[in-house]
């Protein structure tokens, strides 16, 4: 019995420090977003102000503005990854076929090409396709940035399952098609979610591939927050920051319960 308090106390100890490290800096945002002027040493701030609040308010109410296009833009793209992610983890885990191992190498250079050097090639194919400056080609350029993110994931999972179920299906007098679509993609709607919130989150943050595909012409909410960053402009960069939070939080919760609910529709059709 001390035991277990004993482990309760220390994990009491270990949750409260994460929790700690997760809300105080999502509460200085918080307080910096009204506040013009914070001097060291202070505790409490000088100056406060709601012009950083109202900016992002001006910039919110827009139903066309650069908030909702930016959201529905990485949207798209995540949704597009994961339905292309889907069918490349097949062919790269249960067909041979020539180029397979050059695609399967291809697939983890975002992970190791710097996302500078990596945008300056993509720019320069894109421009003798005369996809720059255009919003298809900053989608594309997400798309294939986040892409690989959700085929790792995808490719784990599905990996793990196997092809045993679809076999199953088949032998039924199900065609290929219809054992993939009808098995084994519901099984792996909940690892499809989290991949479709890695690649909206790898989308709605990029900047300086944005910037450069987009040549100024397309405005996502990222490139109006991150000069506000890099200026030193903290009110404003903390007020932008926190609508970047709520927005990637929104994302995380829906996919979470659509995961949850596509779990236990799962686990009713099994059992």
């Amino acid at each position: 019995m001390k035991k277990y308090k004993k482990d309760r106390y220390i994990s009491g100890v270990i949750t409260a420090i994460f929790a700690a490290a997760v809300i105080l800096p999502v509460l200085t945002l918080f307080v910096w977003s009204f506040t013009q002027r914070w001097a060291w040493p202070y505790i409490i701030p000088g100056n406060f102000s709601l012009n950083a609040v109202s900016d992002v308010f001006e910039k919110l109410k827009n139903p066309g503005g650069v908030l909702i296009s930016g959201v529905v833009l990485s949207l798209i793209t995540a949704l597009l990854s994961v339905i292309i992610a889907l069918m490349t983890a097949k062919a790269l885990l249960f067909y041979n076929f020539p180029g397979r191992n050059a695609l399967l190498f291809g697939s983890i250079l975002p992970f190791i090409v710097p996302a500078s050097v990596f945008s300056m090639g993509v720019q320069l194919i894109f421009i003798n396709l005369g996809l720059n400056n255009t919003l298809h080609g900053v989608m594309i350029a997400h798309l294939i940035y986040s892409l690989p993110y959700a085929l790792r994931l995808i490719m784990d999972a599905m990996s793990a399952i196997g092809e045993k179920y679809e076999e199953q299906a088949r032998v039924l007098g199900a065609c290929g098609i219809r054992a993939f679509v009808d098995i084994t993609v519901p099984m792996l709607l909940p690892v499809s979610l989290t991949a479709f919130c890695m690649a909206y989150i790898i989308s709605f943050s990029q900047y300086f591939l944005t910037l450069l595909i987009g040549g100024g012409r397309v405005i996502t909410f990222t490139i109006i927050m991150v000069p506000y960053l890099t200026s030193g402009n903290r009110n404003f960069a903390s007020a932008y920051s926190l609508v970047f939070l709520g927005i990637s939080v929104i994302i995380f919760m829906l996919s979470k319960k659509a995961a949850a609910i596509s779990n236990r529709q799962l686990k009713t059709q099994l059992y």
